[in-house]
């Protein structure tokens, strides 16, 4: 019962979120599914940290094809998601931690990024900060 209330919750906030809304759902997943790689990798369990670190990929793949290709800050971010991507894949095979805390590092700074944005945004609206 509470399990399938928290399901009807998570469903309700994603369809009712605003884009800038969902794209912080992204990263902060994206975080979410790096930290359960990280234990996963000091636990050996490589199928986990395998299928972690793929969602990881996934959203990052997902962030990429929804960057607007004319705009200029897309130069500047998609070499970063990239890098990211490629330091995952490399975490990947080579079980490297040091690989999967450098994409961690930019997936934060991403998300803190766009956490001040919608932040800023909301003082721009209503006059005051609404806490996210």
């Amino acid at each position: 019962m509470a399990y399938q209330q928290y399901q009807a919750y998570q469903n309700n906030s994603v369809n009712t979120a605003t884009p800038a809304e969902l794209t912080l759902m992204l990263y902060n997943g994206s975080l979410k599914f790096i930290k359960r790689a990280k234990k996963a990798m000091e636990e050996k369990n490589y199928q986990e940290r395998n299928v972690m670190i793929q969602k990881t990929q996934n959203i990052i793949r997902e962030l990429m094809v929804t960057l607007e290709p004319s705009a200029p800050i897309t130069k500047q971010m998609m070499p970063l998601y990239e890098f990211a991507y490629h330091c995952l894949t490399q975490a990947n095979v080579k079980n490297d931690m040091t690989q999967i805390e450098q994409a961690e590092e930019i997936l934060i700074q991403f998300r803190d990024t766009w956490k001040e944005i919608i932040k800023q945004e909301r003082i721009r609206q209503h006059g005051k900060g609404v806490k996210l």
